[in-house]
């Protein structure tokens, strides 16, 4: 039978359990998918925990795979059995099967594997619309990139770096240090020994950073904004350490008439042809090499309260999947 990862309270990892479910129907508008590979990202966290709402209890966590179409519903004509998919949206993706709507999938090319796509589609896709819609990177440009070793980091800097910026990146450990120097950031700080923010001051004598990529949240702010040269843009886009206390607008122009957003992916792919241009343009970028997705950690589907302590407790680099069983 089908087997998933079940949430029946919110709290710690703890409350994740493997559960055998049954196989899902297509409803109009789905197709039915067995999963090949599941992503593990630090929202499924903000869910587990309740910081995010779920729709309802029981749920089933995780939003990103890929994997192979099996059956359609009623008026799917895009897709058909056999057909390799990827997706990051809807939650549900920690299960060996599972239906999603068709019109949020995107055709998964040979050039890209499962487990590449199930370790990149919200991190990449979510990498792709920070440095080519919120700020948009060019070359000469000095980008801060937080949190640099992990899976938005180190796609970020990558990024960043083949689109010809100076890349600063801050991380926890040597060992992180040098994972992040080796895809892409020129310089590294170790946020937890150094002034960080003296650090990048340092490294770009004075003259700051165009923009911050910050997706740690509490710990970094308000430092990430006096990182910023002036009309620099900082950019909020996760709350690993915590949710950011509310920002005082004035604190934006004391600091240098800066610019603060908080996207999320959501909004950027939510109409169907920005969908399919950010994940086209994400797998064009990684088929060409300029960008490689480290998947540094498997684990598998009945094993995700693990994959949760070691994302939590900052043991993880690169992105980490979840493989199921059947």
């Amino acid at each position: 039978m089908p087997a998933a990862i079940r949430v029946h309270r919110t709290g710690g990892p703890e409350v994740l359990t493997y559960e055998e479910i049954a196989t899902p129907l297509p409803a109009p508008g789905e197709v039915l998918l067995r999963q090949h590979a599941c992503g593990v990202n630090y929202i499924d966290t903000y869910y587990r925990s309740g910081l995010y709402k779920a729709p309802s209890l029981p749920f089933i966590l995780g939003a990103e795979g890929a994997g192979e179409v099996v059956a359609i519903g009623e008026g799917v004509s895009e897709f058909k059995p056999g057909d390799r998919v990827a997706y990051a949206g809807a939650i549900g993706s920690y299960a060996s099967e599972r239906t999603y709507p068709a019109n949020r999938l995107v055709p998964l090319p040979e050039a890209i594997s499962y487990e590449q796509a199930a370790g990149m589609m919200l991190k990449g896709m979510t990498a792709q619309y920070l440095v080519r819609r919120t700020f948009k990177v060019s070359a000469g440009q000095t980008v801060l990139v937080h949190a640099a070793a992990g899976g938005v980091g180190l796609i970020l800097c990558q990024w960043a770096k083949a689109l010809g910026a100076m890349v600063i990146g801050t991380v926890g450990s040597e060992e992180k240090a040098a994972l992040a120097r080796s895809n892409g950031a020129d310089h590294t700080i170790l946020y937890r020994s150094e002034d960080w923010v003296k650090r990048v001051a340092d490294i770009t004598d004075g003259r700051k950073c165009d923009v911050v990529y910050d997706g740690v949240g509490k710990d970094t702010f308000p430092g990430s904004l006096d990182c910023l040269k002036p009309l620099g843009m900082w950019v909020s886009f996760g709350n690993a350490s915590g949710p950011v206390e509310p920002v005082p607008m004035l604190l934006l122009s004391q600091k240098g008439s800066l610019f603060a957003t908080r996207p999320t992916l959501g909004t950027y792919v939510a109409e169907r042809a920005d969908l399919l241009a950010t994940a086209g343009d994400l797998f064009e970028t990684v088929a060409s090499g300029k960008v490689n997705i480290p998947v540094n950690q498997r684990y598998r589907l009945e094993d995700a309260r693990k994959a949760h302590e070691e994302l939590e407790g900052r043991g993880t680099t690169g992105s980490s999947i979840l493989l199921p069983s059947s």
